[in-house]
C-alpha cells in the first residue's frame, strides 16, 4: 500500500473503483443508496419516537441547540449575544459563517425558511460526503470497502446529526472532497475546498494542515519546487479559516478575539485535562459510566493506531489525528465529543476494509444491525439530552 500513500498517484488497488473505472456510476450509486437507506431509517424512527413522546421531530432537527444560532446569523447577520447570570457572554461569533450564508441564500431563492434550508443543506451535504467517502475507500481498499465506509459513517451512534441543521455534514463533505483532491493531485481543488471547510467549523484548520503537510511531503519526495497550481492550492487553503478568525479579531478589537469568544462559551484547548476530570467525576458517580467513557476513548485511539499501522495516506492521517486531538483535548460540554468526532471518517477505514473481506450476507447483516441501533439511539438522544 505504499504507493497509495502518495498524493496524486494514479494507481489503485485491483478491483477498486473510481475515476476511470468501468463502473463509474454504479459504485457510488450503491454507496449512496446504502447511506440514504440508513439515514431514512433514522428519520423514520425519530418521527415515530417523537410522536410517541409528543415532541416534534422537525423541531428537533431544525430549531434546537446550535441550529437556532445558525438561523439567527442567517436571518440577521452577526451581533446577537446572550449574557448569562454568571456574567459570561455567549456570542454568535463562535459560529463560522458558511452554513448560515447558505441558509440565507437558499431561503431567499426558495419558499424554505432558514431552518429548513439548513436541514436541506445538511441532507445534500451528507450525500456528497458519502460519495467522497466511497471514492476514498474504493481507491484504497476496493469497491466493497468504499460502500461499507459510507454506510458505516451513516450508522454511527450520533449519525442523526448528519440530518440536522448543523454544520457537521457540510464540513465533512468539504473535508472529504478536499482530501480526495489531495489523493488525486488536484491541488487547486484541494485548496479551494479546504478554504470552504475553514469557513464552516473551527476544525477546518485540520483540513488546511492536511493539505499543507501532504503537499510538502510530496515536494520532498519529488525534490522539486511547487508548480503554479500546487502553490495556488497551498495559498488558498488557509484563507477561509484564517480570514474568519482575523475578521472576528477586528470585530472584537482584540488579536485573540475568536479565542476570547470561545472562552466565554467555556470552550478551549487544554490537552484533555478537563475531559480527564470529567471521566474521574463520572467514575465517582458510576463505575459503569466511567468504564464506558474509557472504552470509547480507547476505541477511538485504537482505530487511529490501526490507521497509522496500515499506512493510510498522510493527508488522512494528519486530518483524522487533528480532529481527534481537538475533540478529546477541548474543554466544554463533554456530551458533544461524539458529535465533534463525527467528521473523523478515516478512523472507519480499517473497519470498512475488514468488512469488505466478509461474506456479503454477513457484512450486510452487521451493517443493518448497526443502522437499527443508530436509529434508536439517535431518536432517544434527540428526545433527551441531545446535542448541546
Amino acid at each position: 500500500m505504499t504507493d497509495l500513500a502518495e498524493p496524486g498517484t494514479p494507481e489503485m488497488r485491483p478491483g477498486a473503483t473510481g475515476y476511470g473505472s468501468s463502473r463509474p456510476l454504479r459504485g457510488p450509486a450503491a454507496a449512496l443508496l446504502g447511506y440514504a437507506g440508513v439515514r431514512v431509517l433514522g428519520l423514520l424512527v425519530l418521527a415515530l419516537w417523537s410522536a410517541e413522546r409528543g415532541t416534534s421531530a422537525h423541531t428537533l432537527l431544525t430549531a434546537r441547540w446550535d441550529s437556532l444560532w445558525y438561523t439567527r446569523v442567517a436571518d440577521g447577520g452577526y451581533g446577537y449575544q446572550v449574557r448569562l447570570p454568571d456574567g459570561a457572554v455567549h456570542s454568535d461569533l463562535a459560529f463560522f459563517p458558511l452554513l448560515p450564508a447558505l441558509e440565507r441564500g437558499l431561503a431567499g431563492l426558495s419558499p424554505l425558511t432558514a431552518p429548513d434550508a439548513g436541514m436541506l443543506v445538511s441532507w445534500l451535504s451528507s450525500m456528497a460526503a458519502a460519495w467522497a467517502l466511497y471514492l476514498t475507500g474504493a481507491r484504497l481498499h476496493g469497491h466493497r470497502a468504499g460502500v461499507c465506509l459510507a454506510v458505516l459513517w451513516a450508522a454511527l451512534p450520533v449519525g442523526v446529526v448528519q440530518s440536522m441543521a448543523y454544520s457537521e455534514s457540510l464540513f465533512t463533505a468539504l473535508a472529504a472532497w478536499a482530501l480526495w483532491s489531495v489523493l488525486r493531485g488536484r491541488w487547486v481543488w484541494a485548496g479551494t475546498l479546504a478554504a470552504l471547510a475553514g469557513l464552516t467549523r473551527p476544525v477546518g484548520a485540520a483540513v488546511v494542515a492536511a493539505v499543507w503537510i501532504a503537499a510538502l511531503l510530496a515536494l520532498r519526495r519529488e525534490r522539486r519546487r511547487p508548480d503554479a497550481r500546487r502553490a495556488l492550492g497551498l495559498l488558498l487553503a488557509p484563507t477561509g479559516w484564517l480570514g474568519y478568525v482575523v475578521w472576528v479579531g477586528f470585530r472584537t478589537g482584540s488579536v485573540t478575539g475568536y479565542l476570547d469568544v470561545q472562552g466565554q462559551w467555556g470552550n478551549g484547548f487544554d490537552g484533555g485535562w478537563a475531559f480527564a476530570g470529567f471521566v474521574r467525576d463520572t467514575f465517582a458517580d458510576t463505575a459503569a459510566g466511567g468504564l464506558g467513557l474509557l472504552a470509547g476513548v480507547a476505541l477511538v485511539l485504537w482505530l487511529y493506531v490501526l490507521c497509522v499501522r496500515r499506512r493510510q495516506p498522510a493527508a488522512l492521517l494528519v486530518y483524522a489525528g487533528l480532529v481527534v486531538a481537538l475533540a478529546l483535548g477541548a474543554r466544554g460540554y463533554f456530551g458533544s465529543k461524539p458529535r465533534l468526532l463525527l467528521p473523523a471518517y478515516p478512523l472507519l477505514l480499517p473497519v470498512a476494509a475488514a468488512l469488505a473481506r466478509w461474506r456479503r450476507a454477513a457484512a450486510a447483516a452487521l451493517l443493518c444491525g448497526l443502522a437499527a441501533v443508530s436509529a434508536c439511539y439517535g431518536a432517544w438522544w434527540l428526545n433527551g439530552s441531545g446535542p448541546p
